[in-house]
């Protein structure tokens, strides 16, 4: 196992609790959810484009990044919440969901990177 792994755990498991908080915080999965997805993407976006430019070390974007990121952010969360609003008649607060999730995200993604 190399560092990389220890970093990438490290920082996943971080973002993985972080989640979790907000979801509990917010008292609505959905909600937490969609606040972690958006904000996770732009801090990727924020991180990737300073490792682009070497401002952070290769080690911080492991970790943050990949770790943190990847774990603070989840698509299969976003995926199991749709189904559920859909299950219970909540087809209108589904699209919405859906749609800002995926439009509030590229929009802060392209503020940074662009």
């Amino acid at each position: 196992m190399t560092i990389s792994f220890v970093l990438v755990g490290i920082g996943g498991g971080i973002g993985s609790m972080m989640r979790f908080y907000i979801s509990q915080k917010m008292n609505s999965h959905f909600i937490g959810t969609w606040i972690a997805n958006v904000s996770g993407s732009l801090l990727l976006a924020i991180l990737l484009k300073f490792f682009l430019l070497n401002i952070i070390s290769e080690i911080v974007w492991l970790t943050l990044g990949v770790g943190f990121c990847g774990a603070y952010t989840t698509f299969s969360t976003f995926g199991n919440e749709t189904i559920q609003l859909i299950l219970s008649g909540k087809f209108r607060t589904a699209v919405y969901y859906v749609i800002s999730s995926f439009t509030v995200s590229i929009v802060v993604v392209s503020f940074v990177l662009l």
